[in-house]
């Protein structure tokens, strides 16, 4: 059994954090001795996956909604197996329009220290859109793609 304090420090939450969502009813099973708040390996794997699901993009209602799933048992497994598809490919899609702003920021890193080493940006832009090296070329398409 580990204190908030600890939980919170593991976590690298802060305590108000961890109140909050005991408040909002994220650990209904949570212990409590003379009113201190225990949490044991239970409630840990259920902040790891809140903790997930926050990360994820998703707001503390829809965490509650999956946590309610969770209580209501076996009956629910579909309804929580759709939620996690859901949020697949939510963060799919997310992760790809991360690699698009990643592939922008190596082409004009690139591009300014091409630059800074031509002194001018001449050279590159008499090469643009498609005369690139085949890197940055990638990097280029990728980042320019609607």
């Amino acid at each position: 059994m580990y204190t908030i304090g600890q939980v919170a420090e593991m976590f690298h939450l802060p305590v108000s954090t961890l109140r909050y969502y005991d408040k909002e009813g994220l650990f209904p099973e949570l212990e409590r001795i003379s009113g201190i708040r225990r949490f044991g390996d239970n409630e840990l794997e259920k902040l790891r996956v809140i903790e997930c699901l926050k990360k994820s993009g998703l707001e503390i209602k829809d965490i509650k909604q999956f946590m309610e799933w969770c209580a209501q048992g076996s009956s629910t497994y579909h309804l929580r197996h759709e939620f996690f598809l859901r949020q697949q490919k939510a963060v799919e899609e997310k992760m790809e329009q991360m690699q698009k702003t990643l592939d922008m920021i190596r082409y004009k890193c690139w591009y300014y220290e091409q630059a800074e080493k031509d002194g001018s940006e001449d050279n590159i832009q008499a090469m643009l859109p498609s005369r690139l090296p085949e890197e940055i070329q990638l990097l280029y398409d990728h980042a320019h793609e609607e």
